[in-house]
């Protein structure tokens, strides 16, 4: 973590207030935020669900990235008053609107990725 008074903070806080692809690359910035993303376009999942998809994950980071995605009102949580409890996470409204944007990246990714249909980690 940043001090919010140390120079880089400053800068990225100027600069994300300024430029729009800043900003967009901010929020969507974390190793599994576009697979989470991706997986909840279509359809609500629970966290061993979403857990399930992202083969290495570890659980701190999952929550965390949900926590941060979840904060920047991209997804929703919807947790039901059950025993046991029982949480979803499904795309926001705002989350949404990245629609577009999310498939075209897999759409070019799917053209130019040399290595898709091999095992990167073996």
């Amino acid at each position: 973590m940043r001090k919010q008074t140390s120079t880089n903070t400053i800068n990225k806080v100027h600069l994300e207030a300024e430029c729009g692809m800043a900003y967009t690359i901010s929020v969507l910035s974390g190793r599994w935020k576009l697979s989470i993303l991706g997986f909840l376009l279509d359809e609500s999942l629970r966290y061993n669900e979403l857990k399930r998809k992202l083969k290495g994950v570890s659980e701190k980071v999952l929550i965390a990235q949900l926590k941060e995605l979840e904060s920047d009102g991209l997804i929703d949580r919807i947790a039901y008053p059950e025993v046991p409890p029982r949480v979803e996470y499904k795309m926001s409204d705002k989350g949404q609107t990245l629609r577009p944007i999310l498939v075209e990246m897999s759409r070019w990714g799917d053209r130019h990725n040399v290595n898709l249909g091999e095992t990167v980690f073996r």
